[in-house]
């Protein structure tokens, strides 16, 4: 399974950003996709996810001024993240929540992108 994401860099405050992932090689529909963010030094946080069924999570952080797309056949997801400030800048990850089958049994994976830096600073 690949994750594939696009977009990122650098924007000042106050900026828009729209990050892109593109899954593949998985053997169907991720059960949901969205994006984490790690800052240096700290956890790696949930922004935003959305499943297959439609729940649809921000964080609080995110609410307002993020907004998670989705297209569920094409396993692609994307973010647009508004209203950017320099406590956004992170690395961060596309997700996708789905399986591997090994030996005829389901495992539940979480599948991770490579990262794409984002740097909100004037």
């Amino acid at each position: 399974v690949r994750l594939v994401e696009s977009g990122g860099g650098l924007v000042q405050p106050g900026g828009t950003v729209t990050l892109s992932c593109a899954g593949s090689g998985h053997p169907a529909t991720f059960d949901a996709m969205g994006w984490f963010r790690q800052a240096p030094g700290q956890p790696r946080d949930l922004v935003a996810s959305l499943t297959t069924s439609e729940t649809l999570y921000y964080a609080p952080f995110a609410e307002g001024r993020f907004t998670l797309s989705r297209d569920i056949a094409k396993n692609t997801v994307a973010i647009e993240m508004n209203d950017l400030r320099p406590e956004d800048t992170a690395v961060y990850y596309c997700a996708a929540w789905g399986y591997s089958m090994t030996d005829g049994k389901r495992y539940e994976r979480l599948f991770w992108g490579q990262g794409t830096q984002v740097t909100v600073s004037s």
